[in-house]
Parts: C-alpha cells; structure tokens; sequence
C-alpha cells in the first residue's frame, strides 16, 4: 500500500514538475541553435546572462521588472478563472496610470496617504474600465475579447490622447515631456534599504521598488481568495461549468461583473512603479506591453499565484540579462525573447499533455475501483457479517 502511495506521488510530481522543466530545456536547446546558426557561441552566452545575472544589482533589476508583470498576470489571471479573456488589461492599466499620475501632481497630502490616495485612484479607474467591457456582456452579450480590445484604442488613442495636453507640464521643455512631477510626499520609498541588511549596498543607483510590497500582499491575496474562499469557489465553478453553477445558485451575470472589476483593479497597479518609483508622472515615453506579457505570465504560471511569480521573474531575469549580450558584443539582445516565446509556446504544450495523462489515469484508476467494487460477491438480504 505505501509503495503504491509512494508511486502515486512521484507520478504526480512528475506531471508538475516535468512540463516547466521540459519547456526550459526546449527553450535552451532552440536558442542555442540559433546562437549556432548566427555565428555566435551558445556557452558563452548562456554563461555571461549567468554570471551577470546573478549580481545584486542585476536581481534588482529583474525584481523591478516581475514586479509589474506579476500584477499583470494575476489581473489577467482573474478573468482566466472565470473563463474569461480580459485582453484589455494594457488599456487598463496605461488608463489607471494617467489619471493617477495626473490627480496625484495636484494633491499634496502626508506621505502614506497621498501614496494611498494614488493607488486608490489607480485601482478605481482600472476597475471602471474593465467594469465596462463588463457590462457590455453582462447587458448586451458582447464578447470580452472584442470590447477590451476596442476599449484598449478607446482608451489609449481616444481619452489619453484627447486629455493629456491638457495636463501637460508646460515648464519642462523636455523632449519627453509628460504631466506635472508628483510632489515627494507621493513617492513610495524604495526597499534598498532591506535588502542591504542582508546584502551589501547596492551600486549603481538600482533601487528596489516599494511596489514589490504590495504586488506580494495581491498575490497572497489571489491565492486566500480563490482557493480558501467561498467566492473563490463560486469564481472557479463558475469558469469551469457555468450552467452547473448557475443551477447551484451563482449568478452568473454578479460574478461577471465582480471578476472584470477585481480584474481592473489590480490592472490599475501595474504602472504604480513608474508613477510611484521611477518617474513620478505620466510622459510619452510611458512603459508599455506589460499588459500583454502579463497574459503570458499567467498561462505560463497556470494561473496560480506561485507560478506566476516565478514566470515574472524569469522573463524579469532574461529581460534585465539581455543588455551584457550587446554590450559584450556576444549576441543580439532578441534571443531572449527567443526563449520567453519558446518557454510559453512549450510549456503551454506540455501542461496540455501533463492534463492529457493526468486525466486518462483518473479514468482508468476509476474504471479499475468500478470493476473491483463489481466483483465482489454481494451479500444474502438479512445476512450478518461476522
């Protein structure tokens, strides 16, 4: 019995661990051919982005990175749970950022609550915008996918475009000129601090972003709430078998609208780290894209908040180890979108053939009990067991 229980378990960490580890190789192995077929050494990259990106300013950087991208990906993993496709979570977020970089420069309030009221802002418009695409469906059966990619030209070409100059700082001169600078009370300190308890000091003037706080409070949050929770429950029923849940009591049309909000919300974070950290208002050259990278971090994390965080730090690690490719001359920087792209495409692959196997040995283990419990002898009516 502990042997088959024994058994039983390695097969199953074998289907957890086998796809992730299988993409990674297969990522590996197809950038090293085409490092080979570009003329450049594969070892010798692959060592450099090692060795560089095991350096603490370079973790830094990478954490700065995943930051973003983690929050993206539990926005989009949101939806993901109750089959929904929010592809608006770009819009969203670029959306939440302007307007809140652009209240935030006419407040000045004490530290944690002008940084709060920031934040607050963010999510509030990061909810009401996915909260249409939302109510597009839950009154009108309009598809997600087509509104949040409407809404994401409506919001970015449309309201942004339309409102921002005017709000633009009209006494910088800068080329890159964006909305007035927030006061310092609405800067988020960094985490520099911390880390060098542990560390040394960080060179470089790399700072780790204060954000980082509370995009692990939002992935602590998912997990207590969609695993632990009865809307969790209602969330993940409703994803799997609406009709099903529907009969249960779940009313399909709330739970819509509650997960395009919570969805929203934690999009309108996204961008906190540029608003927050780094440039302290909304330019031209705004970080875009996470929006969508968050959609490949939560299909690669499997929509679990753990997964998910170790998604964003690989591409947060292979996008900070890409600049010393050009610098040292060795490759083109594009090889690690390369391997985030192989990395997703495999292991998308392989987690659909881990659910394969998974599920036709819960058939056969099934059809075993059904024929074991079948060939027992059945009992007399009225006998007694001894």
């Amino acid at each position: 019995m502990s042997s088959r229980v024994t058994s039983e378990r390695r097969r199953q960490l074998l289907l957890s661990l086998g796809p992730p580890v299988a993409a990674a190789v297969l990522a590996i192995v197809v950038s090293a051919i085409v490092l080979v077929i570009t003329g450049s050494n594969p070892f010798r990259t692959f060592a450099t982005m090692l060795e560089f990106g095991t350096r603490l300013e370079t973790i830094i950087q990478a954490l700065n990175r995943a930051t973003p991208l983690f929050l993206s990906g539990v926005a989009a993993a949101i939806g993901f749970r109750m089959n929904l496709f929010n592809i608006g979570v770009e819009g969203q977020y670029i959306l939440a950022s302007f307007a809140a970089a652009a209240i935030g420069a006419e407040i000045i309030l004490p530290g944690p609550l002008h940084v709060g009221l920031i934040m607050l802002i963010s999510m509030v418009v990061g909810a009401l915008a996915a909260g249409l695409a939302g109510f597009l469906k839950v009154t009108r059966g309009v598809n997600e996918v087509i509104s949040t990619i409407m809404l994401n030209a409506i919001y970015t070409g449309g309201i942004i475009a339309a409102v921002f100059p005017l709000v633009i700082d009209r006494d910088n001169n800068a080329a890159n000129a964006g909305t007035k600078l927030i006061n310092e009370s609405g800067w988020l300190p960094d985490l520099n601090g911390v880390v060098e308890i542990f560390t040394r000091d960080i060179k470089g003037s790399r700072s780790l972003t204060g954000v980082l706080v509370a995009a692990i409070i939002v992935g602590v949050g998912y997990h207590v709430v969609v695993n632990r929770s009865r809307f969790g429950f209602d969330l993940r029923a409703s994803g799997m078998n609406p009709f099903a849940a529907r009969a249960g009591g779940v009313p399909p049309k709330r739970m819509i609208m509650i997960a395009m909000l919570a969805s929203g919300a934690i999009a309108g974070l996204i961008g906190m780290p540029e608003i927050l950290s780094n440039n302290h208002s909304y330019d031209q050259g705004f970080v875009q894209g996470l929006g969508f990278g968050g959609i490949a971090v939560a299909l690669l994390g499997r929509l679990n908040a753990g997964g998910m965080a170790v998604a964003a730090l690989l591409f947060g690690f292979l996008d900070s180890s890409a600049a010393i490719l050009q610098v040292r001359q060795l490759a083109s920087s594009s090889i690690t979108s390369i391997m985030q792209a192989t990395v997703l495409f495999a292991a998308v692959v392989a987690y659909q053939i881990a659910e394969r196997i998974r599920q036709r040995e819960e058939i056969r283990a099934a059809g075993e009990a059904i024929a074991a419990e079948s060939s027992e002898p059945a009992k007399a009516p009225g006998s007694a067991s001894v």
